[in-house]
């Protein structure tokens, strides 16, 4: 195993794909199916996973049903982790929306918006 990154990153990594796995293949809850993890951090002490996900579609309902399903399903997640994994404490599983990608399609929006209200050209110049 490669240890040029700190443990807590690579089991981090592993808690993303197991529940990633989870959430395609075993998951039934339609308030998760449109969920997708983007990230895991772990604490440094690896109590706690902090588990960023996103979600297709957009609102806040969408979200907070996202949410809600995590929340629900938050035992059956950490007991699959702790099979996999083999680790002497299984860590607390928090479930975050991760808001990089709803921001990042606000500013493509707000920089396309822009564009259309100046005129700019692609290249960067501003056609007269």
């Amino acid at each position: 195993m490669n240890k040029d990154y700190p443990r807590s990153a690579r089991i981090g990594s592993q808690i993303q794909e197991v529940v990633s796995e989870i959430l395609v293949k075993k998951i039934k809850d339609p308030r998760l199916s449109g969920a997708a993890v983007t990230d895991v951090r772990m604490s440094g002490d690896l109590s706690c996973a902090y588990i960023y996900f996103s979600v297709y579609g957009s609102g806040k309902e969408v979200v907070e049903n996202a949410e809600k399903g995590f929340k629900s399903a938050k035992g059956f997640f950490k007991k699959a982790v702790g099979n996999q994994l083999h680790l002497r404490y299984t860590p607390d599983l928090k479930f975050i929306f991760d808001f990089t990608i709803e921001n990042a399609r606000r500013m493509d929006e707000l920089l396309k918006t822009l564009k259309e209200k100046e005129n700019w050209s692609e290249d960067g110049e501003q056609d007269y």
